[in-house]
């Protein structure tokens, strides 16, 4: 901790002794700016929110529905099974600015639905494209599940389906919460792409801001009401993945 704090302390002291720092210093952290603009970019800060909650709402329907479709066995099943996997491929193959694009500008392109809102639009791409890696998360753990869970399940009489709905998937799940966290934290970042699209978000209200000031710093703020955000979600998944080392640990000793 304290060669940590040093290094800190020295890397500072670099910084701010270098000739640029002052030019930087009122680029990138004039604080009269940010104070300024700070209201209307925690105000975009709210649609980046409201985007996440809807995206991980969706993602966790849809990225369940994939993972159960992938995990169906038997050949009747084949075309779900080359479905879901084609769709998995597909979104995971894509990067999202360019799914961000495709569904906010050609979607409305189509005339189908009428005038759309940007940030709803947004949030259906993220949701498309997450929920891609989070089906192979999620069935990954349902593999992790051993057999004799399955045979015990359908011995006792449950359906396929109450198999999967009542063991399976529980089970599954537990095992991938640190991967499923991780996830969620990469998609509280990129909901800020859907500024792209023109929501007016946080990164949107910060680049309106850099415009009229000519300054950086409103981008520094919105950074900085981000990383408010994932610093707890990451200490959280790192305390969840701790508390399951130790039980798996103290379940495994002998």
């Amino acid at each position: 901790m304290s060669s940590t704090i040093a290094f800190v302390v020295v890397l500072s002291l670099v910084v701010v002794n270098t000739p640029g720092w002052d030019a930087v210093k009122q680029t990138f952290f004039n604080w009269e700016i940010g104070r300024d603009n700070f209201a209307g970019i925690l105000e975009g800060l709210w649609v980046n929110l409201k985007a996440l909650f809807f995206a991980a709402i969706m993602v966790a329907v849809f990225g369940t529905l994939l993972a159960v479709l992938r995990s169906l066995r038997g050949p009747v099943f084949f075309p779900l099974r080359a479905l879901a996997t084609i769709y998995v491929d597909l979104f995971r193959g894509v990067p999202v600015l360019i799914v961000l694009y495709l569904i906010g500008f050609g979607v409305p392109a189509l005339g189908i639905f009428g005038r759309l809102d940007a940030a709803l639009l947004g949030t259906i791409a993220i949701a498309l494209c997450y929920s891609a890696y989070v089906a192979e998360v999620l069935r990954a753990g349902m593999e992790a599940v051993h057999p004799s869970q399955r045979i015990a399940a359908r011995s006792l009489g449950l359906s396929h389906g109450k198999t999967l709905r009542l063991v399976v998937i529980p089970q599954g799940v537990r095992k991938v919460i640190p991967a499923l966290m991780n996830d969620f934290v990469s998609m509280q970042k990129d909901v800020g792409l859907i500024s792209v699209l023109g929501a007016v978000d946080a990164i949107r209200a910060a680049q309106i801001d850099v415009a009229q000031t000519y300054n950086m710093t409103p981008y520094v703020v919105a950074a900085l009401l981000f990383v408010a955000i994932s610093v707890p979600l990451t200490r959280l998944t790192d305390y969840v993945a701790g508390r399951m080392n130790v039980r798996e640990q103290i379940g495994g000793t002998v």
